[in-house]
């Protein structure tokens, strides 16, 4: 007896956000069908031009937006910014270093931060207890 392995696909919204792109920007072929695991894994392993250029210029999804941005998806949506943003406009953003963006990443520093203390002190405790 032969044990048939069934294709595991997913839709191109999740897809596009494990590639990082903006869904709504991508090819219509892309947008209209469903994705494999390995056609995901080829999409990754050599993007064709379009990922590419859409990695580079935009839009990008608002997680890539926050990560480029050093700021959290919340502090976005508190900034204002809700629509996906091409690459120029994340830089105008980060040239014009608007109060909301200078607010933002200092409260992303404050978490960062806090984060490493917690990381110390479990790792001391850690240590204390062996």
């Amino acid at each position: 007896m032969t044990s048939h392995q069934s294709t595991q696909t997913m839709k191109p919204a999740t897809a596009a956000k494990k590639l990082g792109v903006y869904l709504e920007a991508t090819p219509a072929e892309f947008r209209e069908g469903v994705v494999t695991r390995a056609e995901l894994n080829a999409l990754q392993a050599d993007p064709p031009q379009w990922l590419r250029d859409l990695r580079r210029d935009g839009p990008h999804p608002r997680p890539v937006v926050a990560q480029k941005l050093g700021v959290s998806i919340a502090g976005l949506a508190r900034g204002g910014v809700t629509e996906a943003l091409t690459t120029e406009q994340v830089e105008a953003l980060k040239q014009e270093q608007p109060e909301w963006l200078q607010k933002e990443r200092a409260t992303q520093a404050e978490v960062r931060k806090e984060a490493a203390r917690l990381r110390q002190r479990d790792a001391e405790r850690t240590a204390e207890d062996s």
